[in-house]
């Protein structure tokens, strides 16, 4: 039976993105002594390099908030790359030496990164995403969807349990998919609008996007 769906109950925040990448942690702590090159999920790509295009996107989304005059059509000019062909291009990468613990050290460190950057930014300030120009908000939004989900293929890669709370689902789902059904559970329905998961009656997305621009710059 699906949960009511309640309002959302506030925006999302710094706070909602630590708690994200803080519950994460907890779970894939949980599987260091595991093979970290197996497949994470439904993915192309290893548990491995699934948590360095998470840490990545943390990254990624935090300091295209920082530079005062960057052009609005375009992102920071970080040097991406591939370490292999079909991997994902990044400009984060974990020291394989340091092993899992390490590599969980390096998403903690981008965590804190987009958790400040979204608790020290004015909330007028827009930033370029090919989603949509986003405010603090949104991209703290998208962090957390990132966590959520990512750490779902990780998790389910490693053969361990991950069910982020409801509420944090709903408000992610309220702020970036506004056109998802408000009648499924939650956590399901962030799955299936990531392209991971069916619904009943709602087939497995082929594809998939959010929507990062604040309502209010949609009105006229």
């Amino acid at each position: 039976m699906a949960e009511a769906r309640r309002p959302p109950s506030g925006p999302i925040t710094a706070a909602d993105v630590e708690h994200a990448v803080r519950s994460a942690l907890a779970t894939l702590r949980g599987a260091e002594a595991s093979d970290w090159s197996v497949k994470a999920g439904s993915l192309e790509w290893d548990c491995w390099e699934t948590v360095e295009h998470l840490a990545d996107d943390l990254f990624a989304y935090a300091v295209q908030l920082g530079p005062a005059n960057l052009p609005p059509d375009t992102h920071v000019p970080f040097a991406w790359s591939r370490r292999r062909p079909g991997g994902p291009a990044n400009a984060v990468f974990a020291d394989r030496e340091a092993g899992p613990a390490g590599l969980l050290h390096v998403l903690e460190a981008s965590g804190a990164l987009l958790t400040a950057m979204v608790r020290t930014t004015p909330p007028t300030v827009r930033a370029h995403h090919i989603f949509g120009a986003a405010d603090p908000e949104g991209f703290a939004a998208m962090g957390v969807v990132e966590t959520l989900v990512h750490t779902h293929d990780v998790a389910e890669g490693l053969g361990v349990d991950w069910t982020p709370p409801a509420d944090l689902c709903d408000r992610v789902l309220a702020r970036l998919f506004p056109d998802v059904p408000t009648d499924t559970d939650r956590w399901p329905t962030l799955l299936w609008a990531t392209g991971r998961a069916e619904l009943p009656g709602r087939p497995r997305l082929a594809t998939w996007r959010w929507y990062g621009a604040p309502r209010a710059d949609d009105r006229p």
